[in-house]
């Protein structure tokens, strides 16, 4: 059985993963990402795939090598800034009731997009905004780094052994591990390799993710896997 790391009797933290985790962005991700490429007679399906496990400069890279990648990214930006103004976008269930029952100060936000668009995102889903955001602009070492996760814990004054950190993509629990923390996988259909617990939804997880924030002993959640 994996171990978590968390100290009984600390104080605890959670720290969330955005897209994916709390707000369901896959389409918009896919037209964002479509519209890119079709603007550079590239193979949505194709640069879809690459960006998916890459940042936006390494996906540049590999499929538009022969591009100024400035202008690559620039023409994203205004893409996805767009999108923010004018696409449709979901919180996941379970979202809006888990973030407004956490206490001020023990949670933040990491994310590899800009603090500008989840506010955006967040404002349009009705989701609170913490006091710590850690983006893309924040960190010069991005997923699967730890560095994201360990500034998100040194914002908050915290341990990295007591923060909780809920994604849904292998990068970010990577990113979590590496930092030390403990791992839970959400919205995901079988378990990311690495996380100490998985759930299949946010909506299964967000009683587990309470007790964890608020009690001072190690919880034992019923209905969730325990990796092994």
């Amino acid at each position: 059985m994996i171990s978590e790391p968390a100290r009984p009797g600390a104080m605890r933290y959670v720290l969330f993963d955005v897209d994916g985790t709390l707000i369901d962005a896959v389409d918009n991700q896919h037209l964002v990402w479509r519209t890119w490429a079709e603007r550079y007679g590239l193979d949505p399906v194709e640069v879809y795939r690459v960006a998916l496990r890459t940042r936006p400069m390494e996906t540049f890279a590999q499929v538009a090598p022969d591009q100024d990648p400035r202008e690559c990214l620039a023409a994203l930006h205004e893409l996805e800034d767009e999108d923010v103004r004018s696409g449709t976008y979901t919180a996941f269930d379970g979202a809006s009731e888990l973030l407004s029952a956490l206490e001020p100060g023990t949670w933040a936000l990491v994310t590899s997009n800009y603090e500008h668009r989840v506010r955006g995102r967040f404002g349009r889903t009705g989701l609170p905004v913490p006091k710590v955001v850690v983006d893309a602009a924040a960190v010069a070492e991005g997923k699967p780094s730890p560095v994201p996760y360990l500034q998100a814990a040194a914002q908050l004054g915290a341990q990295p052994e007591n923060c909780l950190v809920i994604e849904d993509a292998p990068s970010g629990v990577q990113s979590g591990l590496r930092a030390g923390m403990t791992v839970w996988g959400v919205n995901a259909p079988t378990a990311v390799d690495g996380v100490h617990r998985h759930f299949g939804s946010l909506r299964e997880a967000v009683r587990d993710i309470l007790a964890f924030a608020s009690g001072p002993r190690p919880y034992r959640p019923e209905g969730a896997v325990t990796v092994e």
